[in-house]
């Protein structure tokens, strides 16, 4: 099959480092690498976007360290003037008097705004069929789902049509379908990139961060995104600076395999697990020393997941009751106008987890629900903590499976939130972790998770872009398909 660009001079097969330094070095315009990426996503044909600009920004600055280079942006966030609609109904149409920081501070370091990206509604999703606006396809396979909630971004990035994008991780949202598509997913340590315009999920957990080709783009994306904002009160910002990675060496890395997340029993497909076992052997070739560890309480992570996600979500939506933003149903009277706005608004997996968050909330159920749920977070944590003494890394596969076919699981919940196995303890504990390709299994890639103790990010991308050099995957695969 033939890729459906002229790939001899098309300027959207470099990666965004290489298109920074080509800006800066006079090779290729700003304006000219925009264009080029506008119509890349106005021809999207993955329903990957939302909005994309009808029109090139003014110049970046000479001193802008991005130079120019366009950024997709989750719906999750908000932008100024533009749709931020959290792939919700209740929120079609909705224009934002305000941007979000990270998205401002990324314009301001030379990254344009070149659109918004479908996700489940309200970040709630682990395939992107549950987005308001219609499922996002998976530029590998167009029967199959990209992942999500970020599947927007992801896919994005996958087909070519963005040189990188934001994406949210509240249990998985950016690693599971930076795995599912065939990239780099990034979920940075929880607090150290600004919530402050992100549409809240699940306050406590939601993070932002970057979905790229390659590990150096997701380090370089991050360097602007991080640091510390008085408008997010759960702000910590980061120690330093990130750094690019440069080593390509994993000599005196300590790799540790938690039986609990990629044992034998636990749900990984044969050719996810076969793609983890070998990037492991080459890990040790690379100088890393890899040995079985241990997260005890790791597989109670999905069921304490969704208690907490879900009644944080229950206080985060209320907000939306059709009388100050978004959508309103008049239905003769408030209660009436409440019921009916939200019922038309929010989509079957959006009131299913904001009826789960209020029962688990509600008297009587808090301490045997939310309560003990808190309790399992704490042990997820500690463990973790365990786990860092005596290991630089813990490793898992990134998805139990493999992209699967569109609608496969839509009609069974439980086999749906089993998509974020192996991704939710990292977010339980607050974590940095990555997603790097690591190779196919039936033609469909996979991914390798690596994660850190907090604010371990600098060490991880270099172990990342170690793994990365070696297996050699080229992420912008998915092009021969889209």
């Amino acid at each position: 099959m033939t890729t459906s660009r002229d790939t001899s001079s098309d300027i959207t097969l470099l990666s965004a480092a290489a298109a920074v330094d080509a800006i800066e070095r006079g090779e290729l315009s700003a304006g000219e690498l925009f264009e080029a990426y506008r119509a890349a996503a106005a021809g999207d044909e993955l329903n990957a976007y939302l909005w994309v600009a009808d029109e090139a920004p003014a110049p970046a600055g000479q001193d802008a360290p991005l130079r120019g280079v366009p950024l997709a942006v989750k719906d999750l966030f908000c932008t100024e003037g533009v749709p931020s609609q959290a792939g919700s109904k209740i929120l079609e149409g909705y224009r934002p008097p305000y941007t979000a920081t990270v998205v401002a501070k990324l314009a301001a370091a030379g990254a344009p705004l070149l659109g918004k990206t479908n996700q489940d509604e309200f970040a709630m999703g682990s395939s992107n069929e549950n987005s308001a606006f219609g499922p996002v396809l998976n530029p590998w396979d167009r029967a199959r789902v990209p992942g999500g909630s970020s599947g927007g971004s992801a896919a994005a990035v996958a087909a070519g049509s963005a040189p990188w994008a934001l994406g949210t991780d509240t249990g998985g949202s950016i690693r599971q379908p930076a795995a599912l598509c065939g990239i780099v997913g990034l979920k940075p340590t929880y607090g150290t990139v600004s919530r402050y315009g992100m549409i809240a999920f699940a306050s406590s957990l939601d993070q932002a961060g970057p979905l790229t080709r390659d590990v150096t783009d997701a380090a370089l994306l991050l360097k602007q995104m991080v640091g510390h904002d008085n408008r997010d009160s759960t702000s910590i910002g980061f120690p330093g600076e990130i750094e690019l990675p440069r080593s390509g060496s994993l000599k005196g890395i300590r790799l540790g395999v938690p039986e609990e997340l990629s044992g034998a029993g636990v749900g990984i497909e044969g050719g996810v697990l076969d793609a983890f076992n070998a990037t492991l052997k080459l890990a040790e070739s690379l100088g890393a020393t890899v040995e079985t560890c241990h997260l005890p309480h790791a597989p109670h992570a999905l069921s304490a997941y969704y208690v907490l996600a879900p009644a944080e979500a229950s206080s985060n939506l209320a907000r939306y009751d059709g009388v100050r933003y978004g959508r309103r149903v008049e239905n003769g009277g408030l209660v009436g106008m409440y019921t009916k706005t939200r019922s038309e608004g929010f989509g079957r997996e959006v009131k299913r987890r904001i009826m789960l968050g209020t029962y688990s909330l509600s008297s009587g159920y808090y301490d045997a629900y939310y309560g003990r749920a808190q309790r399992v977070r704490t042990k997820i944590a500690d463990d973790f903590r365990t786990a860092f003494a005596e290991f630089d890394f813990v490793v898992t596969p990134t998805a139990p499976s493999v992209a699967f076919e569109l609608g496969a699981k839509t009609s069974d919940p439980m086999s749906m939130y089993v998509n974020d196995y192996c991704t939710v303890p990292m977010s339980l504990a607050g974590i940095p972790a990555i997603s790097i390709p690591n190779g196919l299994s039936d033609g469909l890639p996979t991914g390798f998770q690596l994660c850190g103790p907090a604010f371990s990010e600098n060490r991880m991308l270099e172990a990342a872009y170690a793994l990365e050099q070696a297996t050699g995957f080229e992420a912008t695969g998915a092009r021969i398909h889209a």
